[in-house]
């Protein structure tokens, strides 16, 4: 193994976040050189050997013990994704690589009805690496409403809502604090990434967005971990102009890699308002971009 991996760079970043007050200890010794934690501060929190800890840093280990991930992970202070985020990442250094170009992801005729129900409410599905693998057509004219409405369509070119939001300008303009919803993308990619540490296409993504955003590559370093579950974001709409609506992230249970998001608004609110009249704009051409459901088998 080269390098510390995946494992180590996110145990020696979480390390370096935290200062020795942080966590109830006395910085008597001499002036540090670097951020945070000492490894052996780290280790004697955990009540394991400095040696060992470096090893797990360094790559060297890849036998931890759910006891002692517990115990680094009450030590470093992590929440219960960064815990999960952690575990996976541990389970990863144990096996054996296996790189192999996965499927391109499908919808399941159950999650087009899904997204058929809820065709008042903008609303996307997406897979596991944030592509679009579906949109009624209030979410596309929401939110990517420049782009290709059969775009999806495509397992070759469909969107990317990370790509969208790092390297298209629309979508930069869109998010009136780009900068919040841009930590809750990464965040959300640093799940995916360690449930899924050997897909190729999500790592060419990774390395994509490295090579051609700064801004990616400096959210990226932090290794911060965060699902989205549901967040309000207020838009600067090229149509309907500003509206504040509330994204919530719903799991599809027969699919556990994609997610149905949908968009609300307030009650009553002039939200509420804007995305009646963006519907109404989008409707006269929904006759000819709506997306057909795949033919179902026969059953009998």
């Amino acid at each position: 193994m080269s390098g510390p991996g995946p494992l180590g760079t996110f145990l020696q970043a979480r390390r370096t976040r935290l200062r020795p007050e942080d966590v109830g200890l006395r910085d008597l010794g001499p002036r540090r050189r670097v951020a945070g934690l000492r490894r052996e501060e780290l280790a004697q929190l955990a009540g394991v050997s400095v040696s060992y800890y470096a090893r797990l840093e360094q790559g060297l280990s890849r036998g931890a013990s759910a006891e002692v991930l517990d115990a680094i992970a009450r030590a470093l202070r992590l929440d219960d994704h960064e815990h999960e985020h952690l575990v996976r990442l541990a389970g990863a250094a144990r096996r054996a690589p296996r790189v192999r170009r996965p499927r391109p992801e499908k919808l399941a005729d159950e999650t087009r009805d899904l997204l058929r129900a809820v065709d008042g409410a903008p609303a996307v599905v997406l897979g596991r690496r944030t592509d679009v693998l579906a949109w009624n057509a209030p979410g596309h004219a929401l939110l990517a409403g420049h782009l290709d409405f059969h775009g999806p369509d495509d397992p070759a070119g469909r969107p990317n809502t990370s790509r969208m939001l790092f390297l298209d300008p629309h979508c930069r303009e869109l998010y009136a604090d780009w900068q919040r919803k841009a930590r809750a993308v990464v965040g959300n990619l640093r799940v995916a990434v360690g449930r899924h540490p050997e897909d190729p296409l999500l790592a060419g993504l990774i390395g994509e967005l490295s090579m051609r955003s700064p801004e990616f590559v400096a959210l990226w370093a932090d290794h911060r971990v965060a699902p989205c579950d549901a967040a309000a974001y207020e838009l600067h709409h090229p149509v309907v102009g500003p509206v504040t609506v509330t994204q919530q992230t719903l799991s599809i249970a027969r699919s556990p890699d994609q997610v149905l998001v949908v968009c609300t608004a307030a009650a009553g609110s002039a939200s509420e308002e804007a995305l009646t009249l963006l519907r109404q704009v989008s409707e006269p051409r929904n006759a000819t971009r709506t997306q057909h459901p795949h033919p179902r088998k026969a059953t009998r």
